[in-house]
């Protein structure tokens, strides 16, 4: 959640790119900057953590050809590796350098806080979205 700027000191829900509540990304494998299962962020979130992807093979080899492999598991750091399926809390700059490569997962919209839209047009997330009817 982030922080309440209305001078009410209290906090607000955080947002999803359609500006209603954020949804939860994932649980399975535990996602998010805070590991909470939602793409959340914060200042200390330098990343961007904010867009919630269904992970492919295709991205999962982008990823790795990038320097960043999410597929092996790194028991040490509680990471157990994607696979094509799971959900995951991607960097918002990621999701932009895939989607310029012609590499882009899939979106969930619900799940994707506002806060991608620093890095990420709406309208290209909207054509990834696996939860648009």
């Amino acid at each position: 959640m982030l922080r309440d700027d209305t001078g009410g000191g209290g906090r607000r829900p955080s947002r999803n790119v359609l500006g209603q509540p954020l949804a939860g990304c994932s649980d399975d494998p535990l996602t998010g900057f805070f590991r909470n299962g939602c793409c959340d962020t914060a200042a200390e979130d330098v990343g961007s953590h904010t867009v919630c992807i269904v992970v492919d093979a295709e991205f999962l080899r982008f990823s790795k050809s990038r320097g960043n492999d999410l597929s092996t598991p790194l028991p040490q750091y509680g990471f157990p590796g994607l696979n094509p399926g799971d959900r995951w809390c991607l960097c918002a700059p990621r999701w932009a350098e895939a989607l310029e490569a012609e590499a882009a997962p899939r979106v969930v919209l619900q799940a994707t806080h506002e806060g991608a839209l620093e890095s990420c047009a709406l309208s290209d997330l909207k054509r990834y979205a696996v939860d648009l009817s």
